[in-house]
C-alpha cells in the first residue's frame, strides 16, 4: 500500500490559479451545538476544507469552531452558498456570511442552485466582483448543467471554479468529468454516501481486501479521480475514519470497476 501523506497536502488547481483541498467535511443537516462539535471534531481530526451554506442555518456554529480551533484562518478553507432565494441581495448575503463565520473572506462562494431554472447571470456578476474586490478567493456553483456554466461564462467571461453536485462511484459520468475538465471546472462531489449503496458486492469486495469501510474506498474512488469529495457525519469515529484513507491506493482495475457501478 501506498502513503500519500497528509490530507491537507491533497489539493486540486482551480482555473483562478488558487488550490482546493480534496478532502473536506460536509455539515449539512448538522445544526447548533451538534454542528459545533462535528466541526470541532473535523478539525481536530485533520480536515483543513469545512464546507457550509446560508441554507444550512449553521454559519455561525462554524465560524466559532474555527475560531475555537487556534487554527490560522489561512490553513482552513471555507465554503459556503448563496440560496437561489437571495438573488438580489447577494451582497448582504455574503457580508451576512462572512460575519456569522467571522472571517473576512471566503475561500468559496457558490450560488447553491439555479436561481429559478435559470443560470442567474446577474448574480455571477456579482459574485465577479466579490472575487475582484477579495471578499471571496473563489467562486463556483452547485447542481449546474454544464449549458448553464457556458451561459454565465458567455456573459462575463468568467467560468465558475467548481460545480458542486451529487457524486458516488453510482452516479459516475465520464463525459461530465471530460467536460468538466475542458471547461477548467473542478467537480465537487456531495452525498458520497447516500448516493451509494454501501452494501454493493463490487464495493464491499474492494474494501475487504484492505480492511476498509465501503465508505473510506467512496472517498479514496474520489480522490484518485481528482473529484473533491465532502463526506459529513456528526459520530467523532466517522469522522476520523472518512479522513484516514491516505494509507492505500486503489488500482486502475479496481477504480474501473467502480467507474462501472454507475447505472446499476
Amino acid at each position: 500500500m501506498t502513503n500519500i501523506g497528509l490530507a491537507s497536502d491533497l489539493v486540486v488547481p482551480l482555473n483562478d490559479g488558487r488550490r482546493i483541498p480534496l478532502l473536506g467535511f460536509g455539515t449539512w443537516q448538522l445544526r447548533g451545538n451538534e454542528a459545533r462539535q462535528a466541526v470541532s471534531r473535523a478539525l481536530e481530526a485533520g480536515y483543513r476544507h469545512i464546507d457550509s451554506a446560508t441554507g444550512y442555518a449553521n454559519e455561525t456554529e462554524v465560524g466559532a469552531a474555527l475560531r475555537e480551533s487556534g487554527l490560522p484562518r489561512e490553513e482552513v478553507f471555507v465554503t459556503t452558498k448563496l440560496p437561489p432565494d437571495h438573488v438580489g441581495r447577494e451582497r448582504r448575503t455574503l457580508e451576512e456570511s462572512l460575519a456569522k463565520l467571522d472571517a473576512d473572506h471566503l475561500d468559496l462562494w457558490l450560488i447553491h442552485w439555479p436561481p429559478g431554472g435559470t443560470a442567474g447571470v446577474e448574480s455571477w456578476r456579482v459574485f465577479v466582483q466579490a472575487q475582484a474586490e477579495g471578499l471571496v478567493r473563489s467562486i463556483g456553483v452547485s447542481n449546474y448543467s454544464l449549458d448553464q456554466i457556458d451561459e454565465l461564462t458567455s456573459a462575463t467571461g468568467v467560468t465558475p471554479a467548481v460545480n458542486q453536485i451529487k457524486w458516488s462511484p453510482f452516479l459516475f459520468d465520464r463525459s461530465l468529468v471530460e467536460a468538466s475538465r475542458e471547461r477548467g471546472v473542478v467537480i465537487e462531489g456531495y452525498s458520497p454516501f447516500r448516493a451509494a449503496r454501501l452494501n454493493d458486492p463490487v464495493l464491499t469486495e474492494i474494501a475487504g481486501r484492505y480492511a476498509m469501510t465501503p465508505a473510506q474506498v467512496i472517498i479514496r474512488w474520489h480522490l484518485q479521480h481528482g473529484i473533491v469529495v465532502i463526506p459529513k457525519s456528526a459520530q467523532r469515529e466517522r469522522i476520523e475514519a472518512n479522513i484516514d484513507v491516505l494509507g492505500f491506493e486503489l488500482t486502475p482495475e479496481e477504480v474501473a470497476a467502480l467507474d462501472g457501478l454507475s447505472g446499476h
